[in-house]
């Protein structure tokens, strides 16, 4: 079966996936994040992609990126992945790709879609056991929403400035959304949606995005279809 493009809806969040080729790490050090991050905010800066959240783990990166324009996302995630790639070859003496095939991306309903996106990546350290809490996490934009630093690389959406009135609302009602977390079902789902390429949202969502992209935008339902009655 051919593979479907990648569904890219321009001016709508995207959550993104990035895995180390066979499950290899694609960061050995602090030095390495580093670098990671300065080439994103680059290549995003150049592109128009605004960056919401991100999470660096030892194997693979999630990202919720807001591309400008249908090519934006792609060439802002061929750039970060040529320049990193390279520059993380060099330091540790390897050769060859570093990620496994193309990234993978799932276009975000706004609203309580992309809060819940916010608050996966924002939780995906302390659920691996890299960190001992959000706001201890040092690798991710989970301080930045929490005000415990100014991240340059993070602009929030607008879910997140609807939690509240002032800076000090927001922190304390994403904090007790952070503590409530999501449930096993739906972090799945969210997964599952960007690791296959599908939207994530309403019914009604999904069927106004197939319609304008003209194509599936969620897999197809288990089993044969039902056979219309008389026939």
């Amino acid at each position: 079966m051919a593979r479907l493009p990648r569904l890219v809806v321009a001016g709508q969040a995207h959550h993104v996936l990035l895995r180390g080729h066979n499950a290899q790490p694609v960061f050995v050090d602090d030095e390495d994040r580093r670098l990671y991050l300065q080439a994103l905010q680059d290549a995003a800066r150049a592109h128009a992609v605004q960056v919401h959240a991100y999470a660096l783990l030892g194997h693979e990166v999630q990202l919720l990126l807001r591309p400008g324009s249908e090519a934006a996302l792609s060439r802002t995630m061929q750039a970060l992945g040529r320049r990193y790639g390279a520059q993380f070859n060099r330091r540790h003496g390897r050769s060859g790709t570093l990620w496994e095939g193309r990234f993978r991306a799932g276009v975000v309903q706004a609203g309580t879609p992309v809060l819940h996106c916010l608050l996966l990546i924002d939780t995906l350290l302390p659920r691996h056991g890299l960190a001992a809490s959000p706001q201890t996490a040092g690798w991710c934009s989970a301080p930045h929403r929490l005000g415990l630093r100014r991240d340059p690389l993070v602009v929030d959406p607008e879910e997140f400035w609807r939690l509240g009135n002032t800076p000090f609302e927001r922190e304390a009602a994403y904090a007790a959304l952070l503590a409530q977390g999501l449930g096993e079902a739906e972090r799945r789902h969210i997964e599952h949606a960007a690791a296959n390429g599908w939207a994530l949202g309403s019914a009604e969502f999904l069927a106004e995005v197939a319609a304008q992209r003209g194509r599936a935008v969620r897999p197809r339902a288990r089993g044969r279809p039902r056979r219309a009655s008389g026939a």
